[in-house]
């Protein structure tokens, strides 16, 4: 099946504690149907100094499942995505604006 949401897309936090922050995605692992957002659910990892960086509390982005989150569409709001096929390609499509992504 397709990937509704890709590496690169913009989108926005549905539900949780980030709810309507907006970020850029980073990472995608389909198999877990999660997704890592740059400076969404932010977590502090404590780790060891070593010869090439420094220790200490590091902040990191964690997954978030991909059903909390939507794509922002050219007005910045949430929607959803579509798929239809133009000149025999399948693309990925806004259902708010009708817009290719």
């Amino acid at each position: 099946m397709a990937a509704k949401l890709k590496k690169g897309d913009k989108v926005v936090v549905l539900t949780g504690k980030d709810k309507g922050k907006k970020g850029e995605i980073t990472h995608v692992m389909p198999k877990d149907n999660k997704a890592v957002v740059e400076g969404i659910n932010i977590a502090i990892r404590h780790t060891k100094q070593s010869q090439t960086s420094q220790g200490g509390r590091i902040p990191q982005a964690m997954p978030i499942d991909l059903s909390n989150l939507a794509l922002v569409d050219a007005n910045g709001k949430a929607t959803r995505v579509g798929f239809r096929v133009e000149d025999g390609s399948k693309v990925r499509f806004a259902k708010t604006t009708g817009d290719v992504i």
